[in-house]
């Protein structure tokens, strides 16, 4: 039997594609609506409002009725003193806290791998997980009531045969607490995605490392580390578009008449100029060039991963 034409194969269009991959994939839709709806709601579509940043915003006007001023609030922003302090006050503690707090659930997941016992590894995680779940009224409520001047810090200190610090008022003292509770409340939660990427990891490479006589450290340095390295530097990337965001209520709560020359930040700026003040154009104006530093940094560092590792977020 032969056949007198050639056989096409029916292709469908693209719409009846779509429409099978939805019913074929309903559930998982279902799924990824509610964050959708989520981040379309409260992320995408208040982007508008960037709008406020270069008009004389008047709140009875509205967005669209209010005023063009263009770059006139942004040349405010950049003659202003006083923003110039909270901007670098914002970089120091991001920086510093970078620095401290990123390697720490990084170090501890590769120290609770190390250990051999079920029921001992899930005790840790489990007590190190809990302060995650903590309010940050909780926490500054905490570190008030530890290191004020009848606290058991001070306690400690005045019966060691030192003399009491005012830990809450000092300058000095203000990033090493903010830090310090920091890595307290987050290095167990956060430790969960290395332990994860840590599970992935061949075993056959340990095999291979250890007939070669390589001692735990050595298999950490040239089989753990390199194995995890991907995530670490998506974790990196991520963190790095967060260099100019600080927990404006930790922050708020912490700071005093003592300590605000260093705890003053952009987001507590924001909030001044912003609500207390009304100035809502000026506000937003910082407000986008505080977005703008942390796409600024994702970029820089996503180029420089890119070229140095071949891993990145695009």
């Amino acid at each position: 039997m032969t056949v007198s034409g050639p056989i096409r194969a029916h292709k469908d269009s693209l719409p009846i594609r779509a429409i099978k991959a939805v019913r074929r994939d309903r559930w998982l839709f279902l799924i990824m609506l509610l964050p959708t709806v989520y981040y379309a709601m409260f992320c995408y579509y208040p982007m508008f409002g960037i709008m406020v940043a270069f008009k004389n915003f008047l709140p009875k006007e509205g967005i669209w009725g209010s005023p063009w001023y263009g770059l006139r609030y942004m040349r405010m922003i950049f003659a202003d003193e006083y923003f110039w302090h909270v901007f670098f006050n914002t970089i120091a503690l991001n920086l510093t806290n970078l620095v401290i707090t990123f390697p720490a659930p990084i170090i501890f997941a590769l120290l609770l791998n190390e250990v051999g016992s079920v029921t001992y590894k899930k005790t840790v995680q489990t007590i190190t997980y809990l302060p995650h779940f903590l309010s940050v009224v909780v926490i500054v409520g905490m570190i008030n009531d530890m290191f004020n001047s009848t606290g058991i810090v001070n306690t400690i200190i005045k019966g060691a045969g030192g003399e009491t610090k005012a830990f809450l008022t000092s300058a000095a003292w203000f990033r090493p607490l903010y830090i310090g509770s920091n890595i307290w409340t987050n290095v167990g939660w956060d430790s969960i995605i290395y332990l994860a990427a840590l599970s992935g990891v061949d075993m056959q490479l340990y095999e291979a490392a250890r007939i070669d006589g390589a001692g735990r450290w050595k298999q950490t340095l040239h089989v753990t580390l390199p194995g995890i390295l991907p995530t670490i530097i998506i974790m990196l990337i991520l963190a790095m578009g967060r260099i100019m965001n600080v927990s404006f209520q930790k922050i708020w709560l912490m700071m005093n008449g003592g300590n605000q020359q260093v705890a003053d930040v952009i987001a507590t700026y924001v909030y001044q100029r912003g609500i207390v003040k009304s100035d809502f154009s000026y506000a937003t104006g910082v407000n986008l060039f505080q977005s703008l530093i942390s796409l600024f940094f994702v970029i820089i560092t996503n180029a420089i991963s890119r070229r140095a590792t071949e891993t990145s977020l695009w």
